[in-house]
């Protein structure tokens, strides 16, 4: 299915900040996250047909970074950073109680698509080991016994926002530094939430 006409619209504005229509490239495959949840073939066609370059050479790219997303995710996605610092502040530990609250198998998504799995390199919050984010949204210094207790709250409370500075103080201990945009308004999907885009607060 075909983008809608105020979605072609948005792209075409997104392409208009840039003196290269090909430099679009990485904002276009995000407004496609934000539209179809992970990248489908259609938004490849769409962001080739809308910047002049080939569907394998969108293909590449999208394909390269692992945050453009190939299949859809839990409506909440949940990163377990696995970099050296978080790797030795027992992350592996977080994973496994990730797994064991959400009942999924391993690094996946759940039958009901509430929680999705993965590992993650650097996130940059090395100061804050083990660190973990969820829907991008950084809780760093991840307190024992707390991974459950956000599990279940998620599911409890179903939240349509995902606020880091909320998240951090439920569930996080000590911060390397204060994380994320000035009055951030926090994530509302499975998607990196970037202001220019509207993938935070009410889209309008």
């Amino acid at each position: 299915m075909s983008w809608k006409r105020n979605v072609i619209f948005e792209a075409k504005k997104i392409i208009e900040m840039y003196p290269n229509k090909r430099s679009a490239l990485g904002p276009l495959l995000y407004l496609a996250l934000r539209e179809e949840g992970y990248i489908t073939d259609e938004s490849i066609s769409e962001i080739s047909s809308l910047i002049g370059i080939t569907e394998a050479q969108v293909q590449s790219v999208a394909t390269f970074y692992t945050m453009y997303k190939q299949e859809p995710t839990g409506k909440y996605l949940i990163s377990v950073c696995k970099s050296i610092s978080c790797e030795i502040s027992a992350s592996n530990t977080v994973t496994k109680e990730l797994i064991e609250a959400t009942g999924i198998k391993g690094l996946e998504t759940d039958e009901e698509g509430v929680f999705s799995i993965e590992e993650v390199e650097c996130i940059g919050a090395c100061g804050g080991a083990p660190a973990i984010q969820v829907n991008y949204e950084t809780i760093e210094n991840i307190q024992e016994g707390k991974v459950e207790e956000l599990c279940n709250w998620l599911r409890k409370n179903n939240p349509k926002v995902i606020n880091s500075d909320e998240i951090q103080e439920k569930f996080g201990g000590r911060k390397s530094f204060d994380w994320g945009i000035q009055d951030n308004l926090g994530s509302t999907g499975p998607y990196p939430g970037f202001q220019t885009y509207k993938t935070v607060g009410e889209k309008s």
